[in-house]
């Protein structure tokens, strides 16, 4: 959970860096604010990578006190249908797609020279919304996006199961909700990450084409 707040943090301070680093007028403050930036987009790429292997780890270790984990997965599922399992949620397809927005923006630091502050603005900007759908974010009654890390026993408070101290030893909580049984196929393991390349591949051009409307240098 400390890493899905970086992830949402560091990704705002990047876009503010970014953005300050476009509209500077001395170059000094201009390398600064870039400088604190890549270091910000830096930071919420990591995170954004220990969190997918994080929910990996609890998968795979069939931690099923983690609702993510029992309500996408079981004790059956193979090594390659246990990865599948992160993505059949929505927590999880939001995950993939920041993963490749954080290697495509690590590409454009290295790559994009004049066009990298206000390119990676609109590149961490976007990371920023997609953190705010994993962290499970509250304005007043209004949800936005889930946490991944919640318990089950914070998702079914009510439950009988869940008012003994030893719940994890009753046979409810032996085993998983399952992957849903269209999802197990092979294509589930390739097919969701090849998707969302070219989901997060759209954002460059874009970025690109706001950066030049932006500072009328095309």
């Amino acid at each position: 959970h400390f890493l899905t707040v970086l992830s949402l943090v560091s990704s705002l301070v990047a876009s503010i860096a970014y953005y300050r680093s476009t509209t500077a007028q001395i170059i000094e403050d201009k390398l600064n604010w870039k400088k604190l930036a890549r270091t910000a987009f830096v930071i919420e790429a990591i995170s954004v990578f220990s969190i997918f292997f994080i929910i990996f780890y609890i998968i795979s270790s069939h931690y099923f006190e983690y609702h993510y984990a029992w309500n996408h997965s079981d004790k059956s599922l193979n090594p390659g249908y246990l990865i599948s399992s992160i993505w059949e949620g929505q927590e999880g397809s939001f995950l993939l797609w920041a993963m490749w927005h954080s290697v495509l923006g690590l590409v454009l630091i290295k790559t994009s020279k004049k066009w990298e502050a206000p390119v990676m603005t609109v590149v961490s900007f976007a990371q920023f919304c997609l953190a705010t759908m994993i962290i499970g974010l509250y304005i007043f009654d209004l949800k936005i996006g889930s946490n991944p890390f919640l318990l089950t026993r914070q998702v079914f408070p009510e439950a009988p199961v869940f008012s003994m101290p030893d719940y994890l030893s009753n046979a409810a909580m032996q085993d998983g909700n399952g992957l849903n049984q269209t999802l197990q196929n092979y294509w589930m393991v390739i097919h969701p990450p090849i998707l969302f390349l070219g989901f997060a591949s759209t954002l460059i051009p874009f970025a690109y084409a706001v950066a030049g409307l932006w500072t009328k240098d095309f």
